[in-house]
C-alpha cells in the first residue's frame, strides 16, 4: 500500500525522481518545486529519517559560501516516489509519464 503524501512532499519526490542518481542541494530543489525553505527542509528531514533520502555534505567548501547539504533518493525512496506519483498523478498523462520513467529505468537496469 502506498502512503498518502502531501502535494508538497510529492513535488519534492517528483523533482528528485526525475534524476535519481544526481545529488541535489536544497536551493535547487526549492527552485524546481517552488517551495519555501520553511516547508522544504522539514520535508527533506522527514524523508531522510524514513530512509527515503540519503544526504551528504559537499566534498569541498566553495570560496565565499559554506558547504551545502546534498540529497538524493535511496533505491527504496525512488520506488516509493514512483508509486506515490503514479497513484496521485492528477491526469492520465502524468500517470503515464511516471510509469514511462519507471519502465525506462527497469529497461536500463536490465540492460546494464
Amino acid at each position: 500500500m502506498v502512503e498518502r503524501r502531501s502535494a508538497q512532499t510529492l513535488a519534492v519526490l517528483g523533482a528528485l525522481a526525475d534524476s535519481p542518481a544526481q545529488w541535489w542541494h536544497g536551493y535547487d530543489i526549492a527552485k524546481r518545486t517552488g517551495l519555501k525553505s520553511g516547508t522544504l527542509y522539514p520535508i527533506l528531514i522527514r524523508l531522510a529519517e524514513r530512509g527515503l533520502l540519503e544526504s551528504s555534505w559537499e566534498e569541498e567548501q566553495p570560496a565565499g559560501r559554506p558547504r551545502r547539504h546534498l540529497y538524493r533518493l535511496t533505491p527504496d525512496g525512488l520506488a516509493r516516489a514512483q508509486a506515490a506519483l503514479a497513484e496521485r498523478a492528477p491526469s492520465p498523462h502524468l500517470r503515464a509519464a511516471a510509469a514511462g520513467r519507471a519502465g525506462r529505468r527497469r529497461v536500463a537496469e536490465e540492460g546494464a
